[in-house]
């Protein structure tokens, strides 16, 4: 059994994939070919927004987000502590400070409640992470950060495709960003990420901060990266695309039907209202996680955990490297219960079936 199942989308799609790298392959335009910037007007489309700028990684589009909004030394950044460790590191990489407060112990994404507490005359910008596959309020998100004159990064590398009231992730606050790393929803086979904004200025100094700090060859007005996405990527995106919507709605269903099957026994994912929820990780909470999963794997279920330790517990963190104000506790609650089943489009009900009856058994101690 797969935790992710890519091999089985592969052959489903087979034919249009390697149709589309082959085409890559006979033209040869390997860096910032066609693919990039057609992939680009579809993402944007999808999205709803004026501008996608496909970057090299999940990571490069958060970076070079901090480098559009001029945010650097002196700087914070208000974000989460229970999530990948790329969503700090890129503060720090651009000599800024991150800013942790709590989660919500439901949906697992930033506490609203405590964001305000957390604002300070060095604040630059507010990070939240649509962590597991659903968006934050992000009106209210918004809200707040216009009261303060902030903008918001959302970090969407787990949530393309949600929705919240009509409106996809990504596309709903000053910049959406968003990983296509393979087990992504919408992922290819590499690296891979994409920015998202409808502010013109701001896709223009991200377009050049990608391509080494210039839209122009030899003029280089910002300091940049090399952050280019690969035309092969793009291409495997392109030919997955048609198949998304079908994916997103697989994803929900099959989400829908763990909780059905799992409620009362564990403590299952909460949806939000007016949320769609993709089941980037489908995770679930128990006690004395690590037996459980031990027990799982010698039973033949594959699992994962996401994430065993905070981003303030790590020491790259420490000695002044980052500001935790209040407590942190249910993200530290959560690091040590939480742990993913296997979630992908192709899940048969009978292997679902199968998990669920083992996970049963365990939480039964049988």
């Amino acid at each position: 059994m797969q935790f992710i199942d890519l091999q089985t989308q592969y052959q489903r799609y087979q034919t249009e994939i390697d149709e589309r790298i082959h085409s890559v392959l006979n033209h040869g335009r390997f860096i910032m070919g066609p693919e990039v910037g057609e992939l680009e007007s579809a993402l944007a489309a999808y999205v709803g927004v004026s501008h996608c700028i496909t970057v090299a990684s999940g990571t490069h589009s958060l970076e070079i987000a901090l480098r559009a909004l001029d945010i650097g030394p002196g700087d914070e950044v208000i974000t989460v502590p229970f999530t990948w460790i790329s969503t700090a590191e890129v503060v720090g990489l651009v000599g800024a400070t991150p800013v942790f407060v709590d989660i919500e112990p439901g949906s697992y994404n930033i506490d609203l409640d405590r964001i305000e507490a957390a604002i300070s005359p060095r604040t630059k910008a507010i990070m939240p992470v649509s962590l597991f596959g659903q968006m934050p309020d992000c009106d209210r998100l918004n809200q707040i950060a216009a009261q303060h004159g902030l903008p918001v990064i959302e970090d969407a590398a787990q949530s393309f495709g949600a929705t919240q009231n009509g409106r996809r992730s990504c596309g709903v606050t000053t910049i959406g960003s968003t990983s296509f790393f393979p087990a992504k929803p919408f992922g290819c086979y590499g690296d891979g990420g994409a920015l998202f904004t409808g502010d013109e200025e701001l896709a223009r100094k991200m377009r050049a901060i990608r391509t080494h700090g210039g839209l122009e060859r030899h003029h280089h007005p910002l300091l940049g990266m090399n952050g280019r996405f690969d035309t092969i990527q793009a291409a495997v995106l392109l030919a997955k695309l048609p198949h998304f919507e079908w994916e997103v709605a697989e994803r929900g269903r099959i989400g829908a039907r763990y909780t059905e099957q799992l409620r009362g026994l564990c403590t299952v994912p909460e949806v939000a209202p007016g949320n769609t929820h993709v089941y980037a990780q489908y995770t679930i909470r128990v006690p004395d996680r690590d037996a459980v999963g031990a027990k799982l794997k010698a039973a033949g279920i594959p699992t994962a955990v996401y994430y065993p330790k905070c981003l303030h517990e790590q020491p790259v963190f420490g000695g002044g490297a980052s500001r935790v104000v209040g407590e942190l506790a249910e993200s530290e609650k959560a690091s040590r219960e939480v742990i993913s089943l296997p979630m992908h489009p192709f899940l048969s009900e009978a292997d679902q079936d199968r998990i669920v009856d083992s996970l049963k058994k365990v939480l039964a101690g049988k």
